[in-house]
């Protein structure tokens, strides 16, 4: 029996998704599957598009459904809606290319740098 295309993308979005995640809390990511209303959002119609292909968010929280699906909750600020996604339906905006920063990969930077001038001021104390 051959599946249509459909079924196969409901396939592909079934299965376990990787050990550790593929994007970071504060990180920016783009849709690329648009998202419809299976039915869980009760403001529009089962099937309904929810957010089009193209639009982008910011990661705010990482979680697991059943214990073997990752959801990470996308801001997507220009449209003014949060929702779930799963690691399929996005993908990373590349952020150097736009002139813009990450800013959680910029804080852990400035934190890395105080904590090693911390430990070199320390060192020097002893």
């Amino acid at each position: 029996m051959e599946l249509t295309p459909a079924q196969q993308d409901m396939v592909s979005a079934s299965t376990k998704d990787e050990i550790l995640p593929v994007f970071k809390i504060g990180q920016r990511v783009r849709l690329i599957k648009t998202i419809r209303n299976d039915g869980t959002y009760p403001y529009a119609n089962t099937g309904d598009i929810l957010v089009d292909t193209g639009a982008e968010g910011y990661v705010r929280k990482i979680g697991d459904f059943l214990q073997s699906i990752r959801v990470y909750e996308v801001n997507f600020f220009e449209d003014g809606f949060i929702f779930g996604c799963r690691e399929a339906e996005l993908e990373v905006v590349d952020l150097d290319a736009e002139g813009e920063v990450d800013e959680v990969a910029e804080e852990l930077r400035w934190l890395k740098e105080h904590r090693a001038k911390k430990a070199a001021q320390k060192a020097q104390e002893l």
